[in-house]
């Protein structure tokens, strides 16, 4: 899969502009914190509109401001993990990674719930609500919700910002296991020099 993003907008008050083009299993953003990182997720994933410019990835553009295609987040299929995770905290952690599943067009549906689970070596957690989990538990219910929605890419904004070491560890393992084993491009958001190093194919400094 391929990643063309060359956008453009103004926000509180300063222009962000990136642009980069690549096939790599993981492009990371790295930079410091103020420097457009998330904006430019949320460009790709719709939920931003950029002023100028256009997002194509895999050859399916999904932002043109010439053309005047600007698809839905929901009609772009990708994958979205946040810093906190967002887990329903009324919903067991089996009923979380459902919503993910039922969410995704049956011919997504890459993943059925018991290999997910498998992958993500959370058979234990199925029962427990999202209040009783550690930070590394939650992050992985997160990112298995997000992958039996079917995404056809991942964005992930500072997945192991709020993880201690240990637990920054075994989430880096997971994702590499993502990108190696499940082949799920990812556009990877990150401050810290040494996870984009470990991770990604591609980096795009910001400043």
């Amino acid at each position: 899969m391929s990643f063309d993003v060359d956008v453009s907008v103004r926000r509180a008050g300063r222009d962000i502009a990136v642009q980069f083009a690549s096939d790599a299993r993981v492009v990371a953003l790295f930079g410091a914190s103020g420097v457009g990182k998330t904006s430019t997720l949320e460009m790709i994933a719709g939920l931003l509109q950029p002023d100028r410019g256009h997002i194509t990835i895999a050859g399916k553009t999904l932002f043109d401001k010439e053309a005047g295609i600007n698809l839905l987040p929901e009609q772009r299929a990708c994958g979205y993990v946040f810093q906190d995770g967002r887990l329903f905290p009324h919903l067991t952690v089996r009923d979380n990674l459902l919503y993910g599943w039922k969410l995704a067009p049956e011919h997504r549906r890459s993943l059925a719930l018991d290999v997910a689970v498998g992958f993500l070596g959370i058979e234990h957690l199925l029962h427990r609500m999202p209040r009783t989990l550690s930070g590394g538990e939650a992050q992985r219910v997160a990112i298995g919700r997000t992958l039996l929605a079917g995404p056809r890419f991942l964005l992930m904004d500072e997945p192991l910002s709020s993880l201690d070491a240990s637990r920054r560890d075994g989430i880096m393992r997971l994702i590499e296991r993502i990108r190696d084993e499940l082949s799920i491009p990812i556009i990877y958001v990150s401050h810290d020099r040494a996870e984009v190093e470990r991770l990604a194919g591609c980096v795009i400094e910001l400043d």
